[in-house]
């Protein structure tokens, strides 16, 4: 303790934390004993006095912690409680010799006082619950990591202590402490710092809104603390954010969101909290980062069916086909697809949507690109079913570039949309006539097992038609990959397919011996037994042409 003297008084320059205490516990009798004899606003100062009782209880808990004397938190909430004291005296004074300037303003500091005291009681209890106070600063041995991790729990900490101005200086130092090491911080967490994060996201001052959100972000991209930013109520004030935030806050907000939508129930909760508008407001005109934000955001929405009406009316078609067009980054656009996809998926008012704001010649120029990505194809193959025969014209070609140049997914999407256009002779004779089925016949031999059925699949529809039968039987390495597809295995989906598109080139004599050489009839005998279809009377036939072949030797 400093004393220094002012005249007749010895004032305490710099008290320790005893030195506080020990005026608090003076003043706290005084203050009552004041606040007792006012006579005004007796309703106002019955709330100030049943708080004010509260105090020593607090000071004595807060007193009885075996680091009380070595924190400097503990310093400063008494220092706080030793003000609120003062200015209740001060004011029970003024109300006492009804000396106060007017009724409203009167009225209005003691409402600041009762609150002042009631933080104050709130804040020494966080003191104690949040355990801040058994992490004094370690002695010089302890290692630079602790230190760390006891400075990041004291910055929590002081985010859901005292007065605004404070929580913004202990913000702003985390946000620089997360610049360094972020891992840190989010170890460091518990539920009751989000809590108050999530607090911050209503606050007054701009700067603390943003620096809140940008910690929200880091602990959204984390994949940790989702659950307890969803039950902390986070959605709402994130979503106002987006409405009304500086342009970091804004950014952050999305990205936030971004993460939190991939679950379903979150999604929903958005739409609920009214996320959408804003969302698409993004996209028109936000900045590469929050654009591609926004519409991953709205494209994870859109995977949830009973949303998708809510989106649609929102104007959500007619935007993600502007940012195909003109998507400042190439993941944006894929976003804008994958949207596209789930809103076309089951919807056929969506799917006329699409399609009136021009969406297929979008869609077709975005998968003329150098690497064509599954979703676009995926998107037009929800829509062929709806559109005419003349545009079929504009997309076969396309779906030929896809299987040449696109990536596995986006190759066995194109093969799947085939299936779906291959509805009669004529469209048949036209995918024939674009030279996708050499693509096709390759695909047989692609590694993953779906790509491989939905080929079979395709090339067992397409090989009805004399014109690609011819061209199918021509190339030998066609029936070599459809009879390896015959194996049994119960994981391999594309023997049915198999089985088809074989039945249909068995009229040829060159087909059926290839088939023989390649060891056909024990598959299909195995394959009769598990009673796939066609199986049994495609080896009726080939097993008839190997009788004739017999005798024709004799």
């Amino acid at each position: 303790m400093v004393e220094e003297r002012i005249g007749n008084e010895t004032m305490v320059v710099d008290p320790t934390v005893e030195d506080l205490l020990l005026q608090a516990q003076e003043f706290v009798p005084v203050a009552l004993t004041k606040a007792r004899t006012v006579k005004v606003f007796s309703s106002r100062w019955r709330v100030i006095i049943s708080r004010l009782e509260k105090i020593p209880t607090c000071l004595s808990d807060l007193s009885s912690h075996p680091c009380f004397s070595k924190h400097t938190l503990c310093k400063e909430q008494l220092q706080a409680v030793l003000e609120t004291l003062k200015e209740a005296i001060e004011l029970a004074n003024v109300c006492v010799n009804e000396k106060q300037e007017g009724k409203l303003k009167m009225q209005s500091d003691l409402d600041s006082l009762s609150a002042k005291i009631d933080l104050s009681l709130k804040d020494c209890g966080l003191l104690m619950k949040t355990g801040v106070l058994g992490e004094v600063t370690q002695p010089l041995s302890s290692s630079v990591q602790d230190l760390e991790t006891f400075s990041v729990r004291e910055l929590l900490a002081r985010l859901q202590i005292g007065h605004l101005e404070s929580k913004r200086k202990a913000l702003e130092q985390l946000v620089e402490v997360m610049k360094d090491d972020e891992k840190a911080v989010i170890t460091a967490l518990g539920r009751s710092n989000v809590a108050s994060l999530v607090q911050l996201l209503t606050a007054t001052s701009p700067s603390v809104r943003e620096n809140a959100v940008t910690v929200i972000c880091s602990l959204a991209e984390s994949g940790g603390c989702e659950n307890w930013l969803i039950s902390e109520n986070a959605l709402p004030p994130l979503v106002r954010l987006l409405e009304s935030g500086s342009p970091v806050a804004k950014e952050k907000a999305v990205i936030s969101l971004q993460r939190m939508s991939i679950s379903s129930e979150t999604s929903r909760s958005i739409v609920g909290h009214g996320g959408v508008s804003p969302l698409i407001e993004i996209c028109k005109t936000g900045d590469s980062v929050s654009q591609s934000a926004s519409a991953c955001t709205l494209k994870n929405i859109s995977a949830v069916p009973e949303v998708r009406q809510t989106l649609a009316e929102e104007g959500i078609v007619k935007v993600m086909i502007n940012i195909l067009n003109c998507g400042i980054l190439l993941g944006s656009k894929e976003y804008a697809a994958e949207c596209l996809q789930n809103l076309t998926s089951s919807n056929e008012t969506l799917r006329r949507s699409v399609i009136s704001e021009n969406g297929i010649q979008t869609l077709l120029a975005y998968l003329d690109g150098p690497l064509p990505q599954e979703s676009g194809v995926a998107a037009i193959r929800n829509l062929v079913g709806s559109v005419s025969l003349e545009t079929y014209f504009k997309i076969i070609p396309s779906l030929v570039h896809v299987l040449k140049s696109g990536s596995v997914g986006a190759q066995q999407a194109a093969a799947s949309t085939i299936c779906r256009i291959a509805t009669s002779n004529e469209t048949k004779k036209m995918i024939g006539e674009s030279g996708c089925i050499p693509l096709l016949i390759r695909m047989l031999e692609a590694k993953a097992s779906g790509a491989r059925e939905v080929a079979a699949q395709a090339i067992a529809s397409l090989v009805t038609v004399p014109r690609n039968y011819r061209e199918v039987k021509r190339d030998e390495k066609s029936v070599t990959c459809l009879v390896m597809l015959l194996e049994p295995s119960p994981s391999n989906s594309a023997k049915k397919y198999a089985v088809s598109g074989l039945a249909a080139l068995c009229s040829s004599r060159k087909c059926k011996k290839l088939m023989i050489s390649h060891g056909a009839v024990g598959y299909l005998k195995k394959l009769s037994e598990l009673e796939v279809p066609g199986s049994k009377k495609l080896l009726e036939r080939i097993e008839k042409g190997k009788l004739k072949s017999f005798f024709s030797r004799k």
